[in-house]
């Protein structure tokens, strides 16, 4: 079976344990790939070996202080039936679009934009060196949205809430609700998500509560971590998937560790793609490219 396939079952799968904790199902390091203008970056999910994590469609990580890395950026280009994540670590990107609207995403800033019914954008480095690190998330919209209005929500690192523990444990909070009530700015009821970037020190632990349904990704930036009961290890630059469960639980391997946690409610719909189109049928998405060759969008 493969890991597409085992998602799908898992989709289906109601748990009728509600303290259960999520373990580890599987981990993978991406391969490395170049999107847009030559941006180097590592495709994590949206690959032949991980297709989707419903609703994830796909997960970029990308980070280089070597500008011919990155500098060519995403020119103009279209979407459709989706929202796409932009977090960013370091480094400066502009986006704009069609519609008029324009912005600046800097270290620890976030956008989240809603595609739905067509919009043309970019999003190109705002500079010519230094490091230039970050994420790209796309987030599948359920059909009965998929042709909404285009929207965004965009928060600079100040905007976006970070709690910190006594002992220097911070977690800075895009979306979701912590276990000590730091709540992220990001309102989305369509999948309801839960997106941190947590930094452990001391070995620290970190415990989340979610809905059982959701899946889960948890990427680590830097060092090692133990996932679940079982403590199984996901080492740096690997993302980890997790089974359904009511509980996140985490801990540091090393002495200190940070690590992205992305967690959502499956729509368990059809997935038609084309793309940079997401639809529910290959007619959807035919239909879109031919609305944006007809400048329709």
């Amino acid at each position: 079976m493969s890991k597409t396939e085992y998602f799908e079952e898992l989709n289906m799968t109601i748990v009728s344990n509600k303290n259960s904790v999520k373990e580890l199902v599987s981990s993978s390091a991406g391969f490395k790939t170049t999107d847009g203008d030559g941006v180097s970056m590592v495709r994590l999910v949206g690959t032949a070996e991980l297709d989707m994590v419903d609703p994830f469609l796909l997960l970029d990580a990308f980070g280089s202080d070597e500008p011919n890395d990155y500098i060519g950026g995403f020119p103009p280009h279209p979407h459709r039936g989706f929202e796409t994540v932009t977090y960013l670590l370091e480094g400066k990107m502009r986006h704009k679009d069609n519609a008029g609207n324009e912005g600046v995403i800097e270290s620890g800033g976030v956008q989240w934009m809603t595609a739905g019914k067509g919009i043309v954008h970019s999003e190109m480095p705002e500079q010519e060196n230094g490091m230039l690190q970050g994420f790209q998330l796309w987030v599948n919209l359920p059909a009965e949205d998929k042709m909404t209005s285009p929207a965004y929500q965009e928060f600079t690192a100040s905007e976006v809430p970070l709690e910190t523990w006594e002992d220097g444990t911070t977690i800075r909070v895009v979306a979701g609700t912590t276990e000590k009530g730091t709540t992220g700015p990001v309102k989305n009821d369509y999948v309801s998500p839960l997106f941190m970037d947590v930094s452990l020190v001391n070995y620290d632990n970190y415990q989340q509560i979610v809905d059982t349904q959701d899946n889960t990704l948890v990427y680590v930036i830097d060092g090692e971590i133990e996932v679940g009961l079982q403590q199984q290890l996901l080492p740096a630059k690997t993302l980890g998937i997790l089974e359904p469960g009511e509980k996140i639980m985490v801990k540091a391997k090393t002495e200190s560790a940070r690590f992205l946690v992305i967690s959502a409610r499956p729509l368990n719909e059809k997935v038609a793609r084309g793309g940079p189109f997401v639809m529910n049928t290959q007619d959807e998405v035919r239909q879109a490219f031919d609305d944006f060759r007809n400048n329709r969008f």
